[in-house]
């Protein structure tokens, strides 16, 4: 995987750009153990994530990056102050960066939008973008059609620039089975919120370690903004009325404030408890450096044993 060389770091990993959760001292904790730290603006003014940058650069002199989600109202602000600040990379979401591209590589920004599916992949090609991050349906929070084993190769064979698998990995046999279905890199989110230095509530993180596949579900389905997310009464309760009709104003009332109450106050009720398929995965609490260089091992053990069975 060449990912670390374009970007200068030194595995070939981003951390997910989570909302509420990624912010400046967790993303440059990534950074320093070696990935790419990325701070997560979805719920941010553009004053919040001047400040988050500027906090982020205190603690690291390593690359970091932006993820920016082009629907917030600030968004024009925002794409300016990426310039202003000098951050080096910037990944975007639910939305089109076409308008800021120029702009951002005029000053020496890499771009790598988000894309579920290989038709987006293929415009943002066409924008001339440094990179797609393909995020598979077993990624957590907002989520497309598509599985990772498909999205993958299906992109792959379409464009030129490099891709980036998100969704569905966890694990070091996860990232060489990315590799191999054409990623120069990954993109991860649910693992790292098993980090000791991720700033979730710890009934959070204990939710976490609790949890198996079963334990995760899907809502949204029938309203269009399918969201993956670890199963409550909450959940139970938007699937019941999604069920029975509801809409989507209605159905609000249910998510409104909802990550935040699980992120900040651990609300094992009413919170949005955000995770991915590879939740079953996380057996324990441990440091980001624990964290990468498990990855790394995994992955370094895995092409060995390719190779070894090649051989006999």
């Amino acid at each position: 995987m060449k990912l670390n060389e374009i970007l200068g770091i030194k595995y070939p990993i981003i951390q997910g750009g989570m909302a509420r959760i990624s912010d400046g001292k967790f993303a440059a904790s990534v950074s320093q153990a070696g990935a790419l730290g990325i701070i997560g603006s979805g719920s941010m003014t553009v004053e919040e994530l001047r400040q988050e940058i500027g906090i982020c650069k205190s603690l690291t002199s390593k690359p970091f990056g932006v993820n920016l989600l082009l629907l917030n109202p600030q968004v024009d602000e925002m794409a300016r102050l990426l310039i202003e600040e000098k951050v080096p990379i910037v990944t975007t979401g639910a939305g089109n960066p076409a308008k800021y591209i120029e702009d951002w590589h005029r000053a020496g920004i890499k771009i790598f939008p988000v894309a579920a599916n290989p038709t987006l992949a293929i415009r943002m090609e066409r924008y001339g973008v440094d990179g797609v991050i393909v995020e598979g349906n077993e990624a957590g929070g907002h989520i497309g059609d598509m599985t990772s084993m498909t999205l993958i190769p299906q992109t792959k064979d379409k464009i030129n620039i490099p891709v980036i698998a998100a969704g569905g990995i966890g694990s070091g046999r996860q990232m060489l089975a990315s590799k191999i279905l054409g990623a120069t890199g990954v993109q991860i989110g649910t693992l790292f919120l098993s980090a000791l230095e991720c700033p979730i509530h710890e009934d959070y993180k204990n939710l976490l370690l609790r949890s198996k596949y079963n334990n995760i579900t899907v809502i949204g389905n029938k309203n269009g903004l399918p969201i993956r997310l670890i199963k409550n009464a909450m959940t139970l309760k938007y699937i019941q009325d999604e069920n029975q009709g509801k809409d989507k104003m209605e159905l609000e009332e249910y998510t409104l404030g909802a990550l935040k109450k699980a992120v900040k106050y651990g609300d094992l009720k009413e919170g949005s408890f955000m995770a991915g398929l590879t939740t079953g995965q996380i057996e324990e609490i441990k440091p980001i450096k624990d964290i990468l260089e498990d990855l790394m091992r995994e992955y370094k053990e895995e092409v060995e044993k390719i190779f070894y069975e090649a051989k006999n």
